[in-house]
């Protein structure tokens, strides 16, 4: 990287894009000597720059801008002190790597497992996520995805707005607790990705504005203010930014992957839109010599970035919702566009990806939404029952289980689980976790307030908040007692109904990896149909690529109902009290999965 501190032979380089600044000082705090500081030369196109002999691993340091404020390194690969402290210099070579044979595994393979570092176990830590690696490598999940970890403001949040997108949030552990974490991953067969955000930064902790305003521009708005700058005038060192980011977790941390957030909002008119740039650097680089997988989370349904040398996969929020309206019935907000015909949407998304593939969306006012995507294989789409978004952006935090019937759950997650798609599962999910995931901040002062009010006002419009005063109950999301809320309660896998829906989990992916793997590894497997029988009964057929294939039979529903099986199915999983024989008749929320002969 240009940017940040680097490892000379004869101390360490400094740089900082400052093209606001006209002049940038160095403030220098090694490890048991006199802070001082020194002046950095300016260089052209923005660029400052300082080679200091002797500087060392563990020295701190800031940047003075125009002889007033101090700010941290945006490139800091570690800011010890919170994000307004100084940056510390990191030894990106200082840990033994125990993973040389190791070069990840095929998308085919995977099943995602989404937590967050924070909330996962009592320590709040990398390692407490490394003493539960084993219970996830036994449940058969074979990747972990981290939310954010970029560096925040304050002790506790959920990850999406930090502000120094290079340094692991300090709360977690130090970089090499994280490489740790990786590696003992990697001796388990389990792939790490890392959720990265590149739309925005967050509101406390940022600031590039006083001395690189051009990293930001009006042309283009998020719901987070200001745009990034990634396609007008000096817009070339915002863009390697964010390139160097991608690949640095990649290769300095040894991840398998990388999850880029609400891609939807990163606004860039250049010829070479910044996804593809960065898709073209990681399947050159890293993604040359192992596995490396890329998903997108695009509200547009852009099946347009998803294939060969582009992005593996995309998370699936159509799925998601037609499952979530199947089971709740609910059909406030987004879920209104499933609200009709839910089993039909469910069938579409499981056969054809999207179920928005350029229709138009009452939530949105009727917008055109989606792009074609049934032409895409099934693993490029991520399914989920739940995740941080659908959990905790509810107001109370409730999980599914806490809104669908345990009979309705069973079957929807023998649904996701066996698809072809790819399935993630959300921390506790496996367990049936009673804790809420709620959403959670460490601000203070005016932002703190404004934050609290602005997340009862996001509810104003739901009957159940209309009533005067109904909405403080809404928990408020910098109370540590919110944090402390949203903690896995790991004791209650002891009891039922806890320890059922572990075994559930277990066993349902031990099938998986017997009966679907083997077929996603032979090749890609397109949907061919998908056909509603009564409102709530349900069967899809996807081929492989020999001629064989896959087909679903469910019912939905709370009365028996009639789903034809195909001629030669061979089933390989039946909900509990669906006889043997039962290739037309299933009894009230169950499924059935078979593998079909090859078409004639």
């Amino acid at each position: 990287m240009r940017q940040g501190a680097t490892v000379t032979a004869e101390g360490v380089r400094f740089a900082l894009w400052a093209p606001a600044a006209q002049r940038v000082a160095l403030q220098l705090s090694p490890m048991g000597a006199p802070t001082r500081e020194l002046a950095m030369h300016a260089l052209p196109e923005g660029w400052h720059e300082l080679e200091v002999a002797g500087a060392a691993f563990g020295d701190r340091y800031r940047f003075r801008i125009d002889g007033g404020l101090l700010v941290p390194d945006p490139a800091s690969r570690f800011n010890p002190d919170d994000v307004h402290g100084p940056s510390e210099v990191i030894d990106p070579l200082g840990f033994t790597w125990r993973d040389a044979g190791w070069n990840g595994r095929p998308w085919a393979e995977a099943v995602l497992y989404e937590l967050h570092v924070g909330t996962f176990s009592p320590e709040g830590s990398f390692a407490g996520v490394v003493r539960r690696l084993d219970h996830l490598a036994e449940l058969g999940v074979t990747a972990i995805e981290l939310m954010p970890l970029a560096s925040f403001r304050g002790r506790r949040g959920w990850g999406y707005d930090g502000v120094l997108p290079f340094a692991p949030h300090p709360s977690y552990g130090r970089p090499q607790d994280l490489k740790r974490l990786v590696c003992e991953a990697h001796a388990r067969g389990l792939m790490v990705l890392l959720d990265v955000v590149y739309n925005h930064f967050g509101p406390d902790g940022n600031y590039l504005h006083t001395y690189a305003p051009q990293f930001f521009t009006d042309r283009h708005h998020t719901p987070w203010g200001k745009a990034i700058n990634l396609d007008g005038a000096h817009s070339g060192p915002v863009r390697r930014f964010f390139i160097d980011n991608a690949l640095y977790w990649l290769e300095e941390y040894h991840l398998d992957g990388l999850r880029l957030d609400a891609v939807h909002a990163i606004a860039d008119d250049s010829p070479m839109h910044l996804l593809e740039e960065l898709a073209i650097a990681v399947r050159q680089g890293p993604g040359s010599r192992r596995h490396v997988h890329l998903v997108l989370e695009n509200d547009a349904n852009q099946a347009a970035w998803l294939g060969p040398g582009r992005f593996d996969a995309q998370w699936n929020d159509d799925l998601h919702h037609a499952m979530h309206v199947t089971v709740t019935g609910e059909s406030d907000g987004y879920y209104s566009d499933y609200a009709e015909t839910p089993i039909g949407h469910l069938g579409r998304c499981l056969a054809e990806g999207f179920a928005y593939q350029g229709e138009a969306s009452a939530h949105r006012g009727g917008s055109p939404r989606g792009e074609p995507s049934g032409h895409l294989p099934t693993s490029a789409f991520v399914g989920f029952l739940q995740n941080h978004d659908q959990v905790g952006n509810r107001a109370f935090g409730e999980r599914l289980s806490a809104l669908a019937s345990p009979q309705a759950l069973r079957a929807v997650t023998e649904v996701l689980l066996l698809a072809p798609s790819v399935p993630l599962l959300f921390m506790g999910e496996e367990f049936g976790a009673a804790s809420p995931f709620l959403y959670f901040c460490d601000f203070d002062g005016e932002l703190a307030e404004a934050v609290t009010q602005g997340r009862r006002a996001e509810f104003a419009s739901f009957a159940r908040f209309a009533a005067l005063g109904a909405a403080d109950r809404i928990p408020d999301p910098n109370a540590p007692e919110t944090f402390a809320a949203s903690r896995l309660d790991w004791d209650c896998l002891a009891s039922a109904p806890h320890d059922d829906w572990l075994a559930r989990h277990r066993a349902l992916l031990a099938v998986r990896h017997a009966e679907v793997v083997p077929q996603l590894m032979a090749g890609p497997i397109r949907g061919e149909t998908h056909e509603v029988f009564g409102e709530r009964g349900l069967r899809v057929r996807w081929r492989t690529s020999d001629g064989g294939g896959l087909e679903l039979r469910a019912n939905l529903g709370d009365a028996p109902l009639e789903v034809p099986s195909s001629e030669g199915a061979r089933s390989f999983h039946r909900s509990e009290g669906v006889a043997h024989d039962a290739n037309l008749r299933l009894p009230p929320w169950s499924v059935t999965w078979s593998v079909l002969p090859p078409s004639r």
